[in-house]
């Protein structure tokens, strides 16, 4: 019984953590290309804030599978 709860905890952890972060990536592109396509000049500008947001988005992403791991195997 407590590993089906485990397996289950940490599908739960993975699954509902990667919710946000994809929400978050899809939105933060969405918002990217549209600032490129009204400004194409100011691609050197955005570029850097675009990835940094992206890396600490997936962050997120990243937690939320190493506490699934965490879940699973202690």
């Amino acid at each position: 019984m407590r590993q089906v709860d485990s397996n289950l905890a940490a599908g739960l952890a993975i699954g509902l953590g990667a919710i946000g972060p994809g929400i978050g990536l899809g939105l933060g592109v969405s918002k990217a290309m549209e600032a490129l396509g009204r400004n194409p000049e100011a691609s050197g500008a955005i570029f850097v804030p675009y990835i940094l947001g992206i890396a600490l988005t997936e962050a997120v992403a990243i937690y939320a599978l190493v506490i699934g791991l965490l879940l699973l195997f202690i």
